[in-house]
């Protein structure tokens, strides 16, 4: 049987669990700062990919040049991304700190701070992920309907190397969800009634 963290063994002595569930505390906290990281990095990578991405064709003896702010959705792709990797880099110092001095205050105020980023993040790189690709269906396939050519057999390059941008930035939008998730984690896990949710401090 057990209560809040405390077991009874069968000669009634109290087992206390603190040392399991600070295992999972440090698995947990290193699970987040590599995704900060990884977030980071992609981020960069992707906004790098896409507004560095140009193709200049010859049509009709004139010479036009593609590049991303052409499509809103790329220039939307990339702020997002921008925005991503510089919040996901503040926060991935915050877990530094936090794992090098061990247990730091961590208010409920703080956990809604970091669960309400984490949040607005995850469903802005996921629309701007959403927005992207539907741009680069109608580039790929073209709409007939609307007689809308299909660029991509004009500029593949440009094509390619911003698949690659949309690639990137769907790993960060999905590294966001599973950021949400751990965020929401420590969040309510200061409303229960364990060790870190009475002090009101863990990580």
């Amino acid at each position: 049987m057990s209560y809040l963290g405390v077991g009874i063994s069968p000669g009634n002595v109290p087992v206390y669990h603190g040392t399991q569930a600070k295992v999972i505390d440090r698995r947990v906290r290193l699970l987040e700062l590599v995704l900060r990281f990884v977030i980071c990095g992609l981020g960069i990578l992707s906004s790098v990919l896409v507004a560095t991405d140009t193709q200049v064709k010859e049509i009709f003896l004139v010479q036009k040049k593609a590049k991303y702010t052409d499509m809103k959705a790329l220039v939307f792709l990339v702020i997002a991304n921008g925005l991503a990797a510089g919040y996901s880099l503040l926060q991935g110092v915050r877990c530094i700190v936090s794992m090098v001095k061990g247990n730091v205050l961590f208010n409920k105020q703080l956990a809604w701070v970091i669960f309400s980023g984490d949040q607005i993040m995850a469903y802005l790189t996921a629309a701007a992920v959403a927005a992207a690709a539907q741009s680069a269906v109608l580039a790929k396939f073209g709409q007939d309907n609307l007689q809308w050519m299909k660029i991509c057999d004009l500029y593949g390059k440009f094509c390619n190397q911003v698949g690659e941008g949309v690639a990137c930035a769907l790993l960060v939008s999905l590294s966001f969800v599973v950021l949400a998730s751990i965020s929401a984690f420590s969040l309510f896990r200061l409303y229960g009634g364990g060790e870190s949710g009475q002090d009101g401090s863990t990580w």
